[in-house]
């Protein structure tokens, strides 16, 4: 069953890699979305089905911390799983996001195995 993937991310270069990467991988790919925040995600989210999500943390509007919070407040959304993809390294604010649900963290700069290692687990 082909997986519907949302690339939450502020800068368009990052999105266009991680593109690239989720291409790579084994899993089954449906339609690949992005947003640039997590209100443009929220929004892409009321429109479409998705059954992944790449996310940021430090992102403009609303962050990948607020954006995971509404995910996991919401009965339809809260059970999708959330890669954290973000240069935020610091451990407060991982542990924020591994507490509001997210299924695994990578640090930027990633490698393409990282983020396939990552997902791997998550599936």
């Amino acid at each position: 069953m082909p997986l519907d993937v949302l690339i939450v991310d502020d800068s368009a270069a990052i999105r266009k890699i991680l593109q690239r990467v989720l291409a790579q991988t084994n899993l089954p790919l449906g339609k690949v979305s992005e947003a640039g925040d997590g209100r443009e995600a929220l929004d892409a989210m009321k429109q479409a089905k998705v059954d992944l999500i790449l996310s940021d943390i430090n992102m403009p509007n609303m962050d990948g911390l607020q954006f995971l919070s509404e995910l996991k407040s919401n009965d339809q959304w809260k059970g999708i799983p959330v890669l954290v993809i973000s240069t935020e390294g610091s451990q407060a604010k991982v542990m924020e996001a591994v507490q509001l649900g997210a299924r695994g963290f990578v640090r930027k700069p990633f490698t393409p195995d990282q983020i396939k290692e990552k997902l791997a687990s998550i599936f």
